[in-house]
Parts: C-alpha cells; sequence; structure tokens
C-alpha cells in the first residue's frame, strides 16, 4: 500500500514492537508528528528538551531491555541530542534517534536549521544514516533497530529530510521484528577456552571481575552458577552493579577508584583475574603496571576491540557472555578455595571511613534506610558525582536493570530524564532519582514532564550547597582551592518543587531520615525529598590519580 513516508516510519516502529516514543516537535518533524496525530498504539512522552528525550529513552532502555526511541527536530533539535547519544554510546545502551532535516534541495545551502547531525555523531554512534531515497527508508529503518541491538548495543541515528517525509512509498507490513534472543552473534573463543579453563583450574585466588556487558546479555543466572562452581570472590564496575547479587557472600562490592579496600587488595593478589563484560576501564585500573600483576588475566567479552586495548590480557574469549559462560561452567572444576575465601572475609570487613556531622545528614545512612524501606521492586537512577558513588558503595542491588547510571560518560542531568525512562517502562514499579544538587539543576526543567504526566517518581536531593565530587578534588589534591564549586543558596527546591505542583519533604538530620522517605515511598505521586548534606562529606574510599587501587586515602 501506499503511504507517506511519516507514516512508513510510524508502522515500521510498530513492526519492532516499539509502544513509547520520547521527542519534542519542530519544523523538519511536523509531518511525523502529523501522523502521529492518529497514532493510538504508540505512546509519545513530550519532554522540556531533546537532551532530557534522549536521557528518558536511554532509561527507558536500560531499565527494560528494549530499543529506546527518540525524535528530534532539525538543526538545534537534533544537536541537544548529542550528550545523551554520547552517554548511551559510553554504556552500549541501544537507542534510535530519528531526526528531522531540511529538504534535500536545501541541503548544503545553511538553511534554516540545517545541521550535518549525521557527521557531528559520526563518533557517537554505532551507525548513522541520512535517508536520500524514498525507497530505502523501510529497509533503512529495519536494519537500524536489528544495527542498535547486535552485538555490543549501542545508539543509531537515522536523519530523515522532510521530502522523505511527504513522500509516497510502497509499503507493505513485515513481521521483522528483531529480537536480541534470536541474533546470532560470531563467537570466536573455541580456541582459546580450555587455556581459559586451564588456568581457572590451576589457581588458588581467583577473581571474577564483573561490567554491564553481563547486564546486556541477560548473564546474570549463569555468572553466578560459574562463581559458585569455582567459589571465586566478585567484583563489579560501576555498571555491573547488579548483575551479581550484592547479598551473596562472595561479592566484594565495587572495584577501582572509589572500590572497596577488599575489591582492590583481592585483584591485586590474585592469581587468574577473569573479566566478563568490562573494559578495563580507567576508573578501575588506575596505574596500569599495578593492576592485577601476579594474574593470568582472561577477558570475555563480545566486543573484539575491547579485548587488549587497555591492559594487556592473556586470554581473549570474543563471544556472547551466555556462550562463554556455558562452555566455562562445562570445563572448570568444583573448587573450595578455603584459604583465599578466608582472606577474603577479612578484607571484606575493613570499612570506608566515615565523617560524623551532628547537624547534617549522613549520606551513608540515607541510602541504607532507603534500601529498607523499599525491599523490591524498584528501580535506582542516579546523577553524576558524589550521589553516584555512595549509592553503588552503601546500596546493595540484588536483581540486574535495577541500578540506570551514567557511567562511561559520567553524565550530570542524566538522572531526572532517565528516572522518567525507566518509570515509563515500567509503570508498577518505584523509581526513586538519587541526586546531587549541581546535577540535580543540570536538567531540573525536565520536572514539567514530570507534572505534566504526574510520573511517581521520588527525587531523592542530597543537598550541599557545592559541587560535590569536584569540592572534595579540590580539597585532597588540589590544596583546598575550591575554584567556583559553591553554590550557596541560590534555589530553593521547595519552592522549585512547588512552582511545578510537586509535593516537597525536607530532611534535616538523620532522626528525620525513616519518617520522611516512608512518606515519599507511600505516594504514588511526584515527590522531591531534600536532604541536608554536610559539603565536608566525602566518598571514600578514593585512588589518588596514577596510584595503585591498593593506595586508597580512606
Amino acid at each position: 500500500m501506499k503511504l507517506q513516508g511519516a507514516q512508513v516510519l510510524l508502522e515500521c516502529l510498530k513492526e519492532q514492537g516499539v509502544d513509547t516514543i520520547f521527542g519534542y516537535p519542530g519544523g523538519a518533524v511536523l509531518p511525523i508528528y502529523d501522523a502521529l496525530y492518529n497514532t493510538r498504539e504508540i505512546t509519545h512522552i513530550l519532554t522540556a528538551h531533546e537532551q532530557g528525550a534522549t536521557h528518558a529513552a536511554d532509561g527507558y532502555a536500560r531499565s527494560t531491555g528494549k530499543v529506546g526511541v527518540v525524535i528530534a527536530t532539525s538543526g538545534p533539535g537534533a544537536t541537544n541530542t548529542v550528550t545523551g547519544i554520547a552517554t548511551a554510546y559510553g554504556d552500549s545502551v541501544p537507542l534510535l534517534v530519528f531526526t528531522g532535516q531540511v529538504s534535500q534541495s536545501l541541503i548544503g545551502r545553511d538553511s534554516f536549521q540545517e545541521v550535518n547531525i549525521v557527521e557531528i555523531t559520526k563518533s557517537i554512534t554505532k551507525k548513522n544514516y541520512i535517508v536520500t531515497d524514498p525507497n530505502e527508508l523501510v529497509s533503512t529503518i529495519r536494519e537500524a533497530f536489528k544495527t542498535a541491538i547486535s552485538g555490543r548495543p549501542g545508539p543509531v541515528l537515522v536523519d530523515l529530510p522532510k521530502d522523505i517525509q511527504v513522500a509516497e512509498i510502497d509499503y507493505n507490513f513485515e513481521e521483522s521484528k528483531v529480537a536480541m534472543e534470536n541474533l546470532e552473534y560470531t563467537n570466536e573463543y573455541a580456541e582459546n577456552i580450555n587455556d581459559a579453563a586451564k588456568y581457572i583450574n590451576e589457581s588458588c585466588k581467583p577473581v571474577i571481575y564483573v561490567g554491564g556487558g553481563v547486564v546486556k546479555s541477560n548473564a546474570s543466572e549463569l555468572l553466578r552458577k560459574f562463581v559458585e562452581k569455582i567459589n571465586a570472590p566478585v567484583s563489579c564496575s560501576l555498571m555491573g552493579m547488579g548483575a551479581f547479587s550484592g547479598d551473596h557472600e562472595n561479592y566484594m562490592g565495587m572495584i577501582g577508584m572509589h572500590g572497596s579496600k577488599c575489591s582492590n587488595l583481592a585483584v591485586s593478589k590474585c592469581d587468574v583475574l577473569i573479566a566478563v563484560g568490562a573494559r578495563f576501564s580507567d576508573r578501575v585500573i588506575s596505574k596500569v603496571e599495578a593492576f592485577a600483576p601476579n594474574a593470568k588475566i582472561i577477558h570475555i567479552d563480545i566486543d573484539s576491540k575491547e579485548l587488549g586495548k587497555n591492559i594487556d590480557i592473556d586470554v581473549p574469549l570474543k563471544g556472547d557472555i551466555k556462550d562463554v559462560l556455558s562452555s566455562l561452567i562445562e570445563r572448570v572444576d568444583k573448587k573450595e578455595n578455603i584459604s583465599w575465601m578466608d582472606q577474603i572475609k577479612e578484607w571484606q570487613k575493613i570499612k570506608p571511613a566515615e565523617q560524623k556531622n551532628e547537624y547534617s545528614v549522613s549520606p551513608k545512612h540515607v541510602i541504607e534506610k532507603l534500601q529498607e524501606l523499599i525491599k523490591d521492586n524498584f528501580i535506582i537512577t542516579t546523577e553524576v558525582g558524589q550521589n553516584q558513588i555512595w549509592t553503588a558503595q552503601y546500596f546493595k542491588f540484588t536483581e540486574p536493570r535495577t541500578l540506570v547510571t551514567s557511567g562511561g560518560l559520567g553524565t550530570m542531568g542524566f538522572g531526572l530524564p532517565a528516572a522518567i525512562g525507566a518509570a515509563v517502562g515500567n509503570p508498577n514499579t518505584k523509581v526513586i532519582n538519587v541526586a546531587g544538587d549541581g546535577s540535580f539543576k543540570m536538567n531540573a526543567h525536565e520536572l514539567v514532564t514530570v507534572a505534566k504526566y504526574q510520573i511517581p517518581i521520588v527525587q531523592l536531593v542530597l543537598n550541599n550547597h557545592v559541587l560535590g565530587m569536584v569540592y572534595q578534588w579540590q580539597e585532597l589534591f588540589f590544596q583546598g582551592h575550591f575554584s567556583h564549586t559553591k553554590f550557596g543558596d541560590e534555589v530553593d527546591l521547595m519552592k522549585l518543587g512547588n512552582a511545578y505542583g510537586i509535593k516537597t519533604m525536607k530532611i534535616r538530620n538523620n532522626e528525620e531520615v525513616e519518617e520522611v522517605l516512608k512518606e515519599a515511598l507511600a505516594l504514588n505521586k511526584p515527590v522531591i525529598v531534600e536532604c541536608d548534606i554536610n559539603k565536608n562529606e566525602k566518598v571514600l574510599p578514593i585512588v589518588p590519580p596514577g596510584a595503585p587501587i591498593t593506595e586508597s586515602i580512606g
């Protein structure tokens, strides 16, 4: 049948099972929004800003495992998505971003709201397209979906000139939904799998380092079986939180710059390190030559570009994590590692230093009380900075996709719109965004989206009136030169919430934490909870730049 290009776009989205779009209309996407006017199968969430739309689609994708979909107009609409696309690229999140473009006859003439978004986003997408032939629209959209979720997931951008959106196109519905479980991967681990099993079987002090790839491949249950068969201790990167239960006796905590003493000591003393779906980022390894210096390193990853990129490895295992772990489980011996696990238990007793501020709220107390009160059926999003690391350190994530945070890019302002996407994608789940005042203010305008749709998110703002993590670095490493990191009382968060019709609450001391959080969590509507945090509260431990991960402060 003949349809306009904009209608074809929506039909292709329906083919893929898309039920939600995040976006913002504009001149170059008016045909798409006109087609949306009579579409009932797809919900459109109007955000305050295109960056918010992209982060919301990201939060939707991370929490549901589906592809997040964004629509933005040309020019500034398209460029406003760039930070969101880069955030998704850094954390391997499947997004599909459709940008409007001026008609092809106007391209290259510096036309109104024209930018070459394909060139701009080339380095932060898995692939991007500009559709120049109406007959290629359908195949391009279908290919874009497959690209976004196959192999290592990531964002894909499709630029749609306005003339393509209004062109008459032959369209035939096709059952072409791309499901991750049906994708075939090129596994190249077979020749190395026996070497990996040999090293593991001969080891006395193994450690497993878990990254976000385990979450993306839905391999948590296989990981648990593998851990318990070889009885190895486990550390997670920030992106790996929840891939292995934080309640498990073998769990040591986060690894790296803000990792637990136990994790960092164990990695430094181990004889075999098994990295599963992790990329050995600089925040994990710090001083390269001092990282796991005595270990044979086995690296499992679906992306061959990550194997040996940041650190020398002994056994690369390229493939889908579920396939690799299944093969390893068959080949490794059941182990006890009694003396090693006894040593791990002793190191687990080492706790980071905790500051006592009588007239303010303890971040540790807030996060631990939050966990006690919500128990299950929740998603935590975070902003970036101290709030993010306190959450990772003190909240025990036991299930995958329950922590949504910006790891690779470290994007301040991510948490609030990501919480919107997570809540839209998981309507029967309590969503809490843990924020610092600096990050919260970056995209606070998305409160209008929360208010418009009455999305029942709890915004838990740890307010220390400074740019917390940078302030901490200035104190520790820059002689206390607090250059432009003090905020003061310029913004009254209680009044800000009231301006949007959002209920607000304030916690001034530790005695108020439980009562206020109980009330906020019981409400099935948006709420802002502000916690007074002392500006001298620090994220501890912290490894100084360039130091071995065993030489942490705190």
